[in-house]
């Protein structure tokens, strides 16, 4: 098997783009890509989404979109797996590399969900529950994820203000992040009186429906140098999917993220690496409860002590495990089939140093997770900078 390197990103502002289509989204992050990469062709390409069927009644989307981008003729392929789409796709790419399969790939993440009514946004999201034991029950995602922080917040006795941070840092770090929707800071006081929208899920513990699309470009990492005018590499060292039940309440418990165990340590294990090593962490907040779940599944913190990583500063960019430190999916934005590629795109900005004022200073090993559902599947990847 060979290595695999990232050798171009690209990415569209995410929001309202009510203006813009599936197709020209697509063209706008995949051309943005290819000019990093310097190259004019790929031998396929894959598309992370989510809701094209549902939302745009548009299905074989990735050859459309390679149509639309000059593409014609390549391998063209649409994966999905509810939010978890992108980084699902990210993972075929590898695979096609590293097995040799393909020289150069181009994967893209790209979702339409603010063209129609709320309600059948939301009707298309519950898609990714179990239809016959959640769904059918009233069960959206905002209501399982409150249903989770509810009992976090019972079982390790702390209250909604200690998920405070969460928020807080994502909106500090979009500020500086010209492709986010939500780029004003908010403060605790804030953030306690906000719209309650689902017990205690408020507005500001949940990320925004959102447009937008975002694209890597992959090739074998013995030909990286070909691409492109970087001084630095980007490696992907790991490349690991996991899954869980899909309903919350079949789970041995509800509280662990299992498949987000399962996955970063496996990653971890590929990478040749630990939770010690992780110089940022782009992870899947789509509710604050997220954040938490999955910091303590990957091995930053013991189970119930989640929370006091924001609370200490932790989680900053000046703070031991920096997360979200483009906004992530709360300021950033989450156009769900797209989330998994903009996390490693801002990755791949961290380690080469093109992060502008949120740059870490010594960013060499970067972790992304991308979430499909209520944690029923988990894709973890790490990747690694080299001069």
């Amino acid at each position: 098997m060979r290595n695999v390197a990232i050798v171009g990103i690209g990415q569209t502002p995410v929001g309202e783009l009510w203006e813009k289509s599936l197709r020209h989204l697509g063209h706008e992050a995949i051309v943005a890509a290819m000019q990093d990469a310097g190259i004019e062709t790929a031998d396929a390409l894959y598309v992370g989404n989510m809701l094209s069927g549902e939302l745009a009644g548009q299905e074989h989307l990735a050859t459309l979109i390679a149509d639309f981008v000059g593409l014609r003729g390549i391998e063209a392929a649409k994966i999905e797996a509810a939010c978890a789409s992108g980084a699902a796709a990210l993972r075929v790419g590898v695979m096609a590399v590293a097995s040799g399969q393909a020289d150069v790939v181009i994967v893209a993440g790209v979702e339409k969900m603010t063209d129609t009514p709320i309600d059948e946004t939301t009707a298309g999201l519950a898609l990714a529950a179990d239809q016959e034991y959640e769904v059918a029950e009233g069960a959206t995602f905002v209501a399982l994820n409150a249903m989770l922080m509810q009992r976090y917040m019972h079982e390790y006795d702390v209250s909604h203000r200690d998920f405070a941070p969460f928020p807080i840092n994502a909106h500090a770090n979009a500020r500086n992040n010209p492709f986010a929707m939500f780029r004003t800071p908010i403060t605790v006081d804030k953030y306690e009186k906000a719209t309650v929208i689902a017990p205690p899920i408020n507005i500001l513990d949940s990320s925004p429906v959102c447009d937008g699309a975002a694209a890597v470009v992959l090739v074998p990492l013995e030909r990286a140098r070909e691409f492109g005018h970087h001084k630095r590499l980007v490696r992907i060292a790991a490349s690991v999917t996991a899954t869980d039940t899909l309903a919350v309440h079949d789970r041995r418990d509800p509280l662990f993220l299992e498949a987000a165990y399962l996955s970063s340590r496996r990653a971890y294990a590929q990478a040749g690496l630990g939770p010690e090593d992780i110089d940022l962490f782009e992870l899947h907040d789509a509710f604050s409860i997220m954040s938490v779940l999955a910091l303590e599944a990957c091995g930053f913190a013991p189970r119930g002590r989640g929370v006091e990583l924001g609370q200490s500063g932790a989680i900053t960019l000046g703070g031991r495990i920096p997360i979200t430190t483009m906004g992530g999916l709360k300021a950033r934005g989450h156009p769900v089939g797209a989330t998994g590629i903009y996390q490693v795109v801002e990755a791949v900005q961290q380690l080469r140093g093109e992060a502008g004022a949120n740059q870490l200073p010594h960013a060499h090993v970067a972790m992304t997770q991308n979430i499909g559902g209520s944690g029923a599947t988990i894709v973890t990847h790490i990747l690694v900078g080299e001069d």
